[in-house]
């Protein structure tokens, strides 16, 4: 029977020569993670029932990620359990602060995770890895413990749908646009357990830091993972970190799908989210004017490298608004030390904006960023459920790089062709 990439993976992994949607399968695990808020919770389970060693100490990562540096008493203790629980058991990927990086940006540049993988984490963002050809997706607490246990998981497999992208995206629009475009047109259910399957040939203009961030939001459209065939950009980034062999997989001409969704791509401009959903998308030049209080560039969507190096373009010769605060928090130790090597972080502290350590901090109001009641943040984060970054009467607008940097120059939402071409007329 034809399959879809989805199915193909999900087939091997239970041992099955095909699966289909709706089938019930109990698969094995390539690589299972948690982070501090969410593993405490698996080592409690793990120890409750009874389970005396992990399935593979080199296929665990526990990741201290999102109240680090650590804020308070309580969130110091989380990170002292999975320290404990890692030297117990022997976790090889236990990483905290000065090593540690946003979990969903750290894995694939470590080449923990590799194409042909199932990939589950205890965060609803694991669907991230889908960019490399993996089959991932988020779980609880619960089922991360029996993972740790056994090195398997139950799942229900999902239907797939097909989303076409056609043409050369315009100068500034990145993986961030295309996907809150999607999820504008089809809402935070319309994939709801679903496999969002991303393919054409606007992918070929796009680099894993834009694919890393599309299939990152899948789940923002209720999906239950994001993926990608591996092609040629997807291999040369994989070959240079991968620390296992892989297998890739691709979907069959003739596998079925749900449904087939197409786009142009030349038409799609800058995308602007408005609370309190990911899918209130408008483009940008409606939400131009709004002022905003703070700007925060990161996160496990685009706190990469590439997403540092469009900010900084953007920034370089201008001062961040004298009404805003503009966070900018490179998501792993590589890409702050990149940032460093390029000179971005002269740019970025000379142009008034603050420069963190890795961290989620601010995107699900954790720490180092927190909102108060009325204010509201431009964000390139994947969330702006009502008080996701602090105050519930606070709002959060998200956005790609290239805007929030424009935004954080002129005080309110912007397009980079504001700010680059009042520059231009200074010289």
């Amino acid at each position: 029977m034809p399959s879809t990439i989805a199915e193909k993976i999900l087939a091997y992994h239970a041992g099955a020569e095909e699966v289909s949607p709706g089938e019930l399968i109990n698969a094995s695990v390539d690589f299972a993670l948690g982070n501090d808020i969410t593993a405490p919770i698996a080592i409690e389970a793990f120890r409750q029932i009874g389970a005396t060693k992990v399935f593979n100490p080199s296929r665990i990562a526990l990741i201290a990620d999102h109240f680090v540096p650590n804020k308070d008493i309580e969130s110091a203790e989380q990170v002292k359990r999975m320290r404990t629980f890692a030297r117990e058991y022997r976790i090889k990927h236990f990483y905290e602060t000065g090593k540690m990086g946003v979990e969903h940006a750290l894995l694939p540049e470590m080449g923990l995770v590799v194409p042909g993988d199932l990939v589950i984490g205890a965060d609803s963002h694991t669907c991230t890895y889908g960019a490399l050809g993996a089959f991932a997706t988020g779980v609880g607490s619960t089922d991360f413990a029996a993972a740790m246990a056994t090195g398997e998981v139950w799942l229900r497999v999902p239907e797939s749908i097909k989303f076409v992208y056609h043409g050369k995206p315009s100068k500034w629009v990145s993986g961030k646009d295309l996907i809150l475009h999607t999820i504008g047109r089809i809402g935070v259910d319309g994939a709801l357990y679903r496999a969002m399957e991303f393919s054409g040939d606007t992918l070929s203009f796009l680099s894993m830091a834009d694919r890393l961030a599309m299939c990152n939001m899948a789940v923002e459209a209720g999906a239950k993972a994001g993926i990608m065939e591996p092609d040629r950009i997807t291999l040369e980034y994989v070959k240079a970190r991968a620390q296992r062999k892989f297998k890739r997989y691709v979907s069959d001409p003739e596998a079925h799908y749900r449904e087939v969704l197409k786009f142009d791509a030349r038409k799609i401009g800058l995308q602007v989210a408005y609370p309190p959903l990911p899918s209130n998308t408008r483009p940008v030049e409606e939400a131009s004017g709004v002022p905003i209080d703070q700007v925060v560039i990161g996160s496990c969507t685009n706190g990469r490298i590439e997403d540092m190096r469009v900010a900084a373009k953007i920034l370089r010769r201008n001062k961040v608004h004298r009404n805003i605060r503009c966070l900018i928090i490179p998501a792993t130790p590589t890409v702050f030390k990149q940032c460093s090597k390029e000179g971005l972080m002269d740019t970025f502290l000379e142009a008034g904006a603050a420069v963190c350590t890795p961290t989620c901090g601010p995107c699900l109001g954790g720490h180092m960023g927190i909102l108060a009641e009325g204010e509201r943040a431009l964000a390139t984060t994947n969330r702006n459920f009502v008080g996701r970054m602090g105050h519930p009467r606070s709002e959060v607008y998200l956005a790609g790089p290239a805007v929030a940097a424009a935004t954080a120059i002129r005080g309110k939402i912007s397009s980079p062709e504001q700010v680059l071409s009042k520059r231009s007329r200074k010289k």
